[in-house]
């Protein structure tokens, strides 16, 4: 990652970012700016996992040497994909990418649950609440999001992929954001 985009994640303070990254680099830069706020930054965070189940998230974050105990995790898929979920501490489990409503109470409960001052919220695919929404419903939950981390008063990543046909979303969500990074 670029030095000056380091640089913007550091300066960052309540901001929200909009971070485009080419599918072949969407794990590797997910798990590089976590490690980074959670070591470099040192602060808990909220990690919203709309693409992969949490156990797996979780799996690669510690494959990674990231402590995810300073993260909770509020995980989309699982029920969504048939999958088991355990009531557990670290993590909320919500039905569907689709119902946006259970997914802003959840991410609410997890950022004021999160001890201190200084904290993020990391929202993994725009691109996966495209596939359940439709563009209007994801753009008017994006500006939603965007809101509700100033006032949380959280460093927020909303991270999607580059990809054709994006292009007009992307520029509208820009918009709600304070930085855009192409990673």
């Amino acid at each position: 990652m670029k030095k000056e985009n380091l640089d913007k994640l550091d300066d960052m303070r309540y901001s929200v970012i909009l971070a485009t990254v080419p599918a072949k680099t969407f794990q590797k830069t997910n798990i590089f700016l976590i490690k980074y706020l959670t070591k470099q930054v040192n602060i808990p965070g909220v990690y919203v996992a709309l693409n992969k189940p949490f156990s797996s998230v979780k799996s690669s974050l510690q494959k990674a040497k990231i402590d995810t105990r300073v993260l909770i995790f509020i995980d989309a898929i699982t029920k969504t994909s048939g999958g088991q979920t355990e009531k557990t501490k670290e993590c909320l489990y919500i039905g569907t990418p689709e119902n946006l409503s259970d997914l802003s109470l959840a991410m609410d409960q997890a950022v004021t649950s999160l001890p201190g001052k200084d904290k993020f919220l990391f929202f993994d695919s725009l691109n996966t609440l495209l596939i359940y929404n439709d563009v209007k419903t994801v753009a008017r939950f994006i500006h939603f999001l965007a809101g509700k981390m100033r006032v949380w008063k959280v460093k927020g990543i909303i991270v999607s992929l580059q990809k054709k046909g994006n292009e007009d979303l992307i520029n509208e969500l820009s918009q709600f954001c304070d930085i855009e990074l192409k990673l």
